[in-house]
């Protein structure tokens, strides 16, 4: 099983009777938790409840988006509230000659902004119902092109991923091959500044045994040694797929610690030095990438 991607997308146009229609489509980004938000017209909490348990089965995070939008070349005509509108005119008409008035006419602009003057959507509860049934069967193809699209980039990702883990492994090793002539460089010159400091008179054994405890301190064996493993860690999770992208973050902090410790216990060391310097910040480079990209991947 490949690792998924959070980003996806997918839209489906219904026709559900001979006037009417709708527009269905998911629109999926990244999140760190499973994070579903409704947009459909009112009177169908019932086909929410029904659609929020649906993604939550087939997806494991992501911010996803759910619009449903019925076509308004599918609505029926637009018609008015005529006990209202004829109820508005009368009071009009009644207060008109109880107060004498001789002018005036009412303002039907002002009678059709009256709360449920206007009936553009006159669908009744057998419509909305074969809305909400042609849902509950269009979603399973409409989650299944999601999930095509959000495995698609999930296999960019594992390919942009591998490559960086490729060179992350390369700079590893790089650091590993300068490691011993590094360590060696590094005991020369604590014992030349230790025996500067300290004179002949100090204890030659004395100054070896302080030479030996700052260079195991030194040391970046264990470093490299927990890096190798977080990068074939990480690859197993690559070839794993399923919800990794939490792990892969967890591991690329570690990753990341491996790397800041590695560049300050090596600080200051001449000659090759420097190359296990440059060495490092690739590290660092390469992880910071891979982090960008992994958040998006489930």
């Amino acid at each position: 099983m490949a690792i998924q991607s959070m980003t996806g997308f997918a839209r489906a146009q219904i026709r559900a009777g001979e006037r009417l229609g709708y527009t269905l489509s998911l629109k999926s980004v990244n999140h760190r938790f499973l994070d579903l938000q409704f947009r459909m017209p009112a009177g169908l909490d019932g086909l929410e409840m029904e659609l929020r348990k649906t993604l939550k089965e087939s997806l494991g995070r992501g911010h996803v988006e759910v619009t449903l939008a019925v076509d308004r070349a599918a609505q029926q005509e637009s018609g008015y509230n005529r006990e209202l509108i004829g109820s508005f005119l009368a009071a009009f008409e009644a207060a008109k000659q109880e107060h004498g008035l001789v002018q005036g006419e009412p303002d039907l602009n002002a009678a059709l902004r009256l709360p449920g003057a206007l009936q553009t959507d006159s669908r009744g509860d057998g419509e909305m119902e074969a809305i909400s049934a042609s849902v509950r069967k269009e979603i399973v193809p409409l989650l299944g092109e999601l999930k095509t699209m959000r495995a698609r980039e999930g296999e960019a990702l594992e390919t942009i991923l591998s490559d960086t883990l490729k060179r992350l492994a390369e700079a590893t090793a790089g650091v590993a091959a300068l490691r011993p002539e590094i360590e060696a460089r590094y005991q020369e010159r604590l014992t030349q500044r230790l025996t500067a400091a300290a004179g002949q008179e100090f204890n030659r054994q004395r100054l070896l045994e302080e030479v030996a405890v700052l260079v195991d301190r030194s040391d970046i064996s264990e470093e490299l040694t927990r890096m190798e493993t977080h990068i074939a860690h990480f690859r197993e999770l690559l070839e794993q797929g399923g919800e990794a992208g939490k792990k892969l973050d967890f591991l690329l902090q570690e990753m990341n610690r491996e790397a800041n410790t590695l560049l300050s216990k090596t600080a200051g060391v001449g000659g090759k030095g420097t190359q296990i310097t440059e060495l490092g910040l690739a590290m660092k480079s390469e992880i910071e990438k891979a982090r960008e990209q992994v958040q998006n991947v489930e």
